[in-house]
């Protein structure tokens, strides 16, 4: 199996091209594979894929075996991919996901290289059930959820996959690892729950932590720094466009009004190649 090491600001990523269809044993791949001291280390296993109805399609698996809907930083990873080797020489590209449908995908190239993606990551899901959650309510909006003796007040937001938003003094030295897996796991959220924990410095930037539903804390979350945006303006904290400031570097994020999508727009590296 040739692969690519790949990763959106420090949220890394197996990717691997040119099978037919997402493979039998890809949970138990991504579970070795992902090992980051008996395999090659990562947060998920990316799979590019053809298509019917777009040019490229991406399956996530990840590193605990587990399917994602969506990854903001996997599509850039993709988009990137594609674009350097050669598989595509368009610079607006769609790419099928299995959460948020096919997603409109622009590239920034220079000296043949991508350096910059922009991803149009369509409607953000407010109703409660539908992100899912077990509250009947839309939107989900600074409702309280209690683990452990400690209550907190979350905004419930799908960008093609779950989220819950947290609002804390300090987002960058919040204990993610006692608080995280509890809430991931709380009976309030069916399918489990991607954690945001965010501190609003302005109306137009914002500092954001991450505890991954399937992979724990990453340095980055594209959904997830999507999500923090709709939610501080559904919470009126936040201008529409924000610098959202992840442990791994920065993601410009944009909520139009006119179209009701969200816009993500950061980069994506090449780590290494190898074969196993």
């Amino acid at each position: 199996m040739n692969f690519t090491k790949m990763h959106g600001l420090g949220n890394d990523f197996i990717v691997v091209a040119g099978e037919q269809e997402l493979p039998g044993n890809a949970s138990e791949l991504a579970l070795d594979l992902c090992n980051r001291f008996f395999g090659i280390g990562a947060d998920g296993l990316v799979y590019i894929l053809p298509s019917d109805n777009s040019d490229f399609a991406m399956r996530i698996i990840n590193s605990d075996g587990s399917e994602a809907e969506q990854c903001g930083n996997a599509i850039r990873c993709v988009a990137k991919y594609v674009y350097d080797n050669g598989m595509t020489d368009k610079t607006e590209i769609t790419i099928k996901t299995l959460g948020a449908g096919v997603q409109k995908v622009g590239l920034t190239v220079e000296g043949g290289k991508v350096q910059t993606v922009r991803v149009d990551m369509g409607q953000p899901v407010l109703n409660g059930l539908q992100v899912p959650t077990t509250i009947d309510a839309d939107p989900v909006v600074n409702y309280p959820v209690e683990v452990d003796g400690k209550t907190f007040l979350f905004t419930a937001v799908s960008m093609g996959n779950p989220h819950c938003v947290i609002y804390v003094d300090d987002a960058a030295s919040f204990d993610l690892e006692t608080w995280g897996p509890k809430l991931e796991n709380h009976p309030l959220f069916p399918r489990r729950i991607n954690v945001e924990f965010v501190t609003v410095n302005s109306r137009s930037q914002a500092d954001m932590r991450v505890w991954e539903r399937g992979a724990g804390p990453t340095l980055a979350c594209g959904t997830g720094a999507c999500a923090t945006l709709v939610a501080s303006v559904l919470n009126g904290v936040s201008d529409r466009q924000s610098t959202v400031s992840l442990k791994g570097g920065d993601l410009f994020i944009e909520w139009n009004e006119e179209d009701n999508h969200v816009y993500m727009t950061g980069p994506a590296a090449v780590v290494f190649s190898g074969k196993r």
